[in-house]
């Protein structure tokens, strides 16, 4: 699956979701994690805030997660329905900490919301494999 993490240094899952800057975009399993690509999400020009918000969801949009530091309930809904779940880390939270919470969780006993997620990503590849 791919996760975005909201991050100003590439190491800490910092930032609130709306005021982000950049999102680091990882693939993930049970047994492995890989850097993706930085997703530029630095407009910063957009007033309404709807339409802020669709334009860093779309910065996002091929993420199955994104962890923040902090996400308001408007953002959190919006990005819910854009079939991405929203995660809120620890303060300070290391990236590759919160990689290896998840990758515990997979190789454990999921909890329905990972599964769900698993198995939709699971439903993507083989939609791109086709």
């Amino acid at each position: 699956m791919l996760i975005a993490f909201a991050s100003s240094d590439g190491v800490h899952v910092n930032e609130h979701f709306g005021w982000s800057k950049s999102f680091d975009l990882y693939r993930v399993t049970d047994t492995n994690a890989e850097f993706v690509k930085t997703l530029d999400s630095s407009q910063d020009a957009i007033e309404d805030e709807h339409e802020k918000l669709a334009y860093k969801i779309g910065t996002v949009i091929e993420a199955d997660i994104m962890y923040c530091s902090q996400i308001g309930p408007t953002a959190s809904k919006m990005v819910l329905a854009s079939k991405i779940y929203p995660m809120r880390a620890a303060e300070n939270e290391r990236i590759d900490e919160a990689i290896v919470k998840l990758q515990e969780l997979l190789l454990g006993n999921p909890p329905p919301w990972l599964l769900r997620i698993v198995h939709t990503t699971k439903d993507k590849e083989i939609q791109q494999c086709q």
